[in-house]
């Protein structure tokens, strides 16, 4: 069901926040696992979800819950961040998927994408 302008705007903000938050945990040297779970909660989902699920049940989570393409291309940062860490390998294939969806859907091809998406390769 579609948004009204005022409540994508409100949960644009929550999705932002929780973002902004899971970043700034992800992209320190020694980050804790139960405090990304810990954030991740707060959007629906925690490691071991991320873990399980395949790449196309990632993209129809997101798409669900209304994220949009600048939130799309967070998220697929860090996923491919956490695929670095020991154990988290199999979030490297989901953060290729996403970022191979945003470039497809968003109708807009972004060379930075795809430097990203090379990098993962």
């Amino acid at each position: 069901m579609p948004l009204s302008l005022g409540l994508r705007d409100e949960e644009n903000e929550r999705i932002n926040s929780a973002m902004q938050k899971v970043i700034a945990l992800v992209f320190v040297p020694d980050w804790e696992e139960a405090e990304v779970n810990q954030q991740l909660k707060t959007l629906g989902l925690e490691l071991n979800t991320l873990q399980s699920i395949t790449p196309a049940e990632l993209i129809d989570f997101i798409t669900r819950y209304h994220f949009d393409w600048a939130n799309m291309e967070q998220f697929a940062d860090v996923l491919a961040k956490l695929s670095a860490k020991a154990g988290l390998e199999s979030l490297k294939d989901k953060a290729v998927a996403l970022y191979n969806y945003i470039q497809a859907e968003s109708k807009m091809f972004s060379f930075d994408i795809m430097n990203k998406v090379n990098a993962l390769k």
